[in-house]
């Protein structure tokens, strides 16, 4: 029974977090720009082993609605050990410089440190060399900036799933971490952003001496520079709530690659000075290791609870796909996903094990991407 009073209080609790997310969420308004903005850019792309992915991004910028001559691109090879560079070099309107640094921990950081120090314009404008953003990408950044006098922008970011479990979970998971990183930016609750698709001014970065502090952490680029930029200029970030600003990428294909991704991404969040996080944080690992305990207490004792525990593990299931359904939604249809959320009760068993897999071995600070191991 007591057992049971604790999952009813982080139930409540969890649904509460969510149902706050949702009203919140509903309440920034989609962004849109007839101006002509005048903002001078400097797109930086760290790349590494790309030679599939980097043609298309390079083609794409090449096809910004924004002036050519207002933004320039960079592109930072990361050691690649492919053809990532000479297809760099057919794109004459691209700088290409090679990384040097070797044997360091934060080889991404290092790259767009590198690509700042010799960019030439204002606004620093980051993304994944796997990326994919429209026409309008460049223009509603630099309209958003110009409007609000943002000095941070953390701009949105959809995967492009294919029919595979894999993918589709990914996706539905990558939904509701986007909607999280627009209610916590909006509401100036939290720093929350995806090196994917992010902007800041050039001079914000010296001026919270760039990665300095946080450049042994493999990890952080984007959420730990935006925190230390955040804690200095709070009123000025914001989310840019733009279909026409969102990059696709593509989500990873295999569950290795996955589970090493997100605890790349979950093992940066304990080094953040600020612990309001962490509460949350919490509080959603508890809630889903509710699952396996009233699992475990199924096995233990078929009818702990009168009714039945395998019933209240159903309830159980029902009610966190219920209180999710609504942000879920809600951002679903921003970013024209609605038709993955058939499948969102039959993967939350996936879900769970997820949250609690990546919430354990995060702390250990080790993992492999892109062909490194990580600690």
């Amino acid at each position: 029974m007591i057992l049971l009073l604790i999952i009813i209080f982080l139930f409540s609790c969890y649904g509460a977090l969510l149902l706050t997310a949702w009203k919140y969420w509903r309440l920034i308004p989609e962004f849109e720009t007839s101006a002509l903005p005048k903002t001078t850019i400097s797109v930086i792309i760290p790349a590494r082993n790309e030679e599939k992915n980097i043609g298309l991004l390079l083609q794409k910028i090449k096809e910004q609605s924004y002036p050519e001559n207002l933004f320039e691109v960079i592109v930072i090879d990361d050691h690649s050990e492919d053809k990532t560079a000479e297809i760099v070099k057919n794109y004459n309107a691209v700088t290409l410089i090679r990384l040097q640094e070797n044997n360091i921990n934060s080889y991404k950081k290092k790259a767009i440190e590198t690509g700042i120090a010799l960019a030439k314009n204002e606004l620093i404008v980051t993304t994944d060399a796997d990326c994919i953003p429209g026409p309008d990408w460049l223009k509603n950044i630099a309209a958003l900036k110009e409007k609000k006098d943002s000095v941070f922008i953390a701009a949105p970011v959809v995967y492009d799933n294919n029919n595979s479990l894999l993918q589709i979970f990914q996706s539905l998971d990558f939904l509701a971490l986007q909607g999280f990183t627009g209610v916590a930016v909006e509401e100036n609750v939290l720093p929350m952003s995806n090196g994917a698709n992010m902007a800041y001014t050039r001079q914000v970065f010296y001026e919270v001496n760039g990665f300095s502090g946080i450049d042994t952490l493999a990890s952080g680029d984007d959420m730990l520079l935006m925190y230390k930029i955040w804690k200095k200029y709070p009123g000025q970030c914001h989310y840019l709530k733009a279909k026409p600003a969102i990059t696709h990428t593509a989500p990873v294909k295999t569950w290795k690659e996955f589970f090493n991704q997100r605890i790349r991404w979950a093992s940066k969040t304990s080094k953040y000075k600020d612990k309001k996080i962490m509460p949350v944080l919490l509080l959603v690992y508890l809630f889903n290791l509710s699952f396996p305990a009233l699992l475990i207490a199924l096995f233990r004792d078929p009818y702990p609870f009168n009714i039945g525990t395998g019933v209240w593990l159903l309830i159980l299931w029902i009610a966190k796909t219920i209180v999710e359904l609504p942000f879920i939604y809600s951002v679903a249809v921003f970013f024209e996903k609605q038709s993955l959320l058939k499948y969102y009760f039959i993967l939350q068993p996936v879900h769970i094990a997820y949250i609690l897999f990546t919430g354990l071995f995060s702390q250990t600070g080790k993992y492999e991407w892109k062909g490194r191991k990580v600690r």
